[in-house]
């Protein structure tokens, strides 16, 4: 795949991950300006008219001005002693909504970034996306990623050693190694399955156990995420310190590729060295997403202390990308509500992109493959394992073993 088209798939990625919040959060003149014909509102008196309703029934943007620009006018108010006359110019039609346009003077004894937004319209979106679409999907991902290792094994099954075993062993990962895995991999496993429950709980377990049996779980999962969100992130470290080196793609790399490594055919063994080309896209896969989804895990662990979105549409928008892709320019003032909102929805579809890759690498390390849990289990496999997965890898350690000899 080219820079090009890679560029813009990310792009349109990132943008169809968080358009449902965006557009909500634009303000009202970028609305304004995306309405192409204002409806004649004499005849409702500046009121809602049918071409605002049908153009919402359609999913289309509404030029909502009239509602929250009218705010009341203390200034041209009628007199409090007139038959029609309001408080100070300003009803509680006009207060409320100030309230739900964010315009109110709102005087708040906290000074935290969110404290004085009272009323924020992207909220139901938000909600109605992780609940929709975020859940559905991701689900039948999992789902997915699971029938497709059930057909591969039923088609291929375990992949064996095709030579005889010697009985021989080599040491493949060091102790240090597989603690930094391990840490890793565990800490996955936990953040994995009590973010599923989070996300599922209410759609799926509630009805099954109730309410009253799911709060302390909840609770107990919310902990568990958060705490062991640390373990996860110094496991990410260690292994991008330990593995990086070895897993800088060469050019046996290509040719492992070009037979799938092997995975479909009995006695292929293309040349690999400490890891095959399969190991190390997972390898990868794993930095980007784990970096990815913990910068914004850190953003969901201090609220309203990291924003992320605005600042990145900003880029993005500077660099042309998302009118390249005919996505318009993205929203750049956002509440600090809705940059908690993008984090979690951006956290969430990383978290099942990053799992289904987990699953494949997992039945590969375990039921797929004779001998690979070995190498992260004891640390060290039989020198014919070595030879048909590793061979370029096991003549280098055969080479230096010869030399302190």
């Amino acid at each position: 795949m080219t820079a090009k088209p890679f560029l813009r798939m990310l792009v349109t990625t990132l943008a169809l991950a968080v358009a449902p919040l965006a557009a909500t959060a634009q303000t009202t003149a970028a609305t304004t300006a995306a309405t192409t014909v204002a409806p004649d509102r004499s005849a409702t008196g500046g009121a809602t008219t049918l071409q605002d309703i049908l153009e919402r029934q359609k999913g289309l943007q509404v030029d909502d001005s009239y509602r929250s620009d009218a705010l009341g006018d203390p200034a041209h108010a009628a007199p409090i002693t007139n038959p029609l006359g309001s408080l100070g110019g300003v009803s509680q039609a006009d207060d409320w909504r100030a309230l739900r346009y964010n315009k109110a003077d709102v005087t708040v004894s906290s000074h935290g970034p969110a404290s004085d937004v009272l009323i924020q319209d992207s909220g139901m979106t938000w909600l109605k996306f992780r609940q929709g679409p975020l859940a559905t999907y991701g689900g039948w991902a999992l789902i997915g990623m699971l029938g497709l290792l059930a057909v591969f094994y039923a088609i291929r099954g375990k992949i064996r050693v095709d030579g005889e075993l010697t009985g021989r062993k080599i040491l493949r990962f060091a102790s240090v190694e597989r603690f930094a895995h391990w840490l890793l991999g565990g800490a996955f496993i936990l953040l994995g399955l009590t973010g599923l429950f989070q996300l599922f709980g209410r759609l799926f377990i509630i009805p099954l156990i109730g309410h009253e049996a799911f709060s302390p779980m909840a609770v107990a999962g919310k902990w568990v995420h958060n705490n062991v969100a640390w373990a996860f992130m110094i496991g990410l470290v260690m292994v991008i310190v330990l593995w990086t080196a070895h897993n800088i793609p060469n050019k046996h790399d290509l040719k492992w590729l070009s037979v799938a490594g092997g995975l479909f055919s009995k006695g292929v063994h293309p040349p690999a060295k400490k890891f095959n080309a399969g190991q190390k896209i997972i390898f990868w896969a794993v930095v980007v997403l784990g970096i990815s989804i913990s910068v914004s895990g850190l953003s969901l662990l201090f609220p309203f202390q990291m924003p992320l979105f605005a600042a990145t549409f900003e880029h993005l928008n500077a660099w042309g990308l998302p009118q390249a892709v005919g996505l318009g320019e993205l929203p750049t003032q956002l509440a600090p509500q809705t940059e908690m909102q993008l984090a979690q929805i951006w956290h969430a579809i990383i978290a099942f992109a990053f799992i289904a890759i987990i699953l494949a690498h997992i039945y590969l390390g375990s039921v797929g493959m004779q001998g690979a849990f070995d190498a992260m289990g004891s640390g060290e496999v039989d020198e014919q394992w070595a030879k048909e997965h590793h061979g370029l890898w096991l003549a280098e350690v055969k080479a230096k073993q010869s030399k302190t000899e």
